[in-house]
């Protein structure tokens, strides 16, 4: 018998969630080892091992971004389950299609495209919260990969002033040894953004079900988010690790160093603001940033144009298919 307010629904849209989170894992395995690995400063075994464990540290780190997925985007009034429910069909569907095509999208916008797709379906567009929307989600989307790809490339300019007289080899021996704390760092940040997305949408799940009281996470949904997403990124995602690490940049671990360490205090300081910032658009900003600062044709613009056009793309068609999700399944729950 399950405890009052529990049900096979609720049970059923955590079930989601989790899935959610280890697949947000293992494709955005890419956004903390992508760089390192290809630099050789860590063996992927190594690395994946290293990620797991800092995604799972990061996780803990706090709310913020948890309540701005739940309660800052939609009216939690016009929420139920099916509605949490096709939002995470959404965006599972979107991630495993864009991992599958080896594209890193957002992982974090797909979920929020599904949100605002299912909420739109079955409550209408007034159920949208424009001032959260375009605060927390809109605004950060343009000036996030900006910030990142600026402060790459300003980034890469001093190491090259300070060091300008350092033997090439001699300086990527130094910064194959740093690249292990700008790995660490990477992966820290994303955990303290990326599942704290999950624990948003698990908590939320539990407050429209009634049974916790207020929007606040519970300790057992930050464990089981930040669980499921170190578990996730230990599986790896090769495909875009592929992508991420070799076909953007040529990358020395110098640019992996530089990179790594300016994408990972721009998402960690979007942590502590409650920002769902994408991790797959700061960080591959600020590898095409690091590569431009050689120069500009260091940079394969066409496979960068074929990232873009997922970054577009990601937050309607999630939510297209979180909204068609809702009208199929909604005829036989009513």
């Amino acid at each position: 018998m399950l405890p009052e307010g529990w049900t096979l629904g609720l049970l059923a849209v955590l079930g989601l969630a989790v899935a959610f989170d280890y697949i947000n894992g293992f494709h955005d395995t890419a956004n903390a080892i992508a760089t390192s690995v290809s630099t050789r400063a860590l063996k992927p075994s190594h690395a994946i091992a290293m990620s797991a464990t800092a995604n799972f540290v990061g996780a803990l780190t706090g709310t913020a971004v948890a309540k701005t997925i739940g309660a800052g985007l939609v009216e939690s009034t016009d929420t139920n389950m099916l509605v949490v429910a096709c939002a995470l069909l959404g965006a599972i569907t979107w991630n495993l299609i864009t991992w599958r095509l080896g594209i890193p999208s957002s992982s974090s916008h797909a979920l929020i495209g599904g949100l605002l797709g299912a909420s739109a379906a079955a409550a209408g567009f007034q159920s949208w919260i424009p001032e959260g929307i375009i605060n927390k989600v809109l605004i950060p989307l343009v000036t996030s990969p900006v910030v990142g790809f600026v402060l790459a490339f300003l980034a890469m300019v001093l190491i090259f002033n300070i060091f300008r007289r350092a033997h090439p080899q001699s300086l990527n021996g130094r910064f194959r040894r740093l690249q292990v704390v700008s790995a660490g760092f990477m992966a820290f940040s994303h955990g303290s953004n990326d599942a704290q997305k999950t624990m948003g949408i698990m908590t939320l799940a539990l407050f429209t079900a009634g049974v916790i009281p207020t929007f606040e996470v519970p300790l057992w949904v930050i464990l089981v988010a930040a669980t499921s997403i170190s578990l996730g990124t230990a599986a790896g995602g090769w495909r875009i690790i592929k992508t991420m690490g070799t076909k953007v940049v040529k990358l020395d671990p110098v640019h992996g160093f530089a990179a790594e360490t300016t994408a990972a205090t721009v998402i960690f300081g979007a942590s502590h603001f409650g920002i769902p910032v994408s991790t797959t658009h700061v960080i591959s900003s600020a590898i095409m940033g690091t590569g431009s600062s050689d120069r500009i044709k260091a940079v394969r613009w066409g496979v960068a144009r074929n990232i873009g056009t997922a970054w577009v793309l990601t937050l309607p068609a999630s939510g297209i298919v979180a909204a068609l999700s809702y009208f199929l399944l909604a005829p036989l729950f009513s």
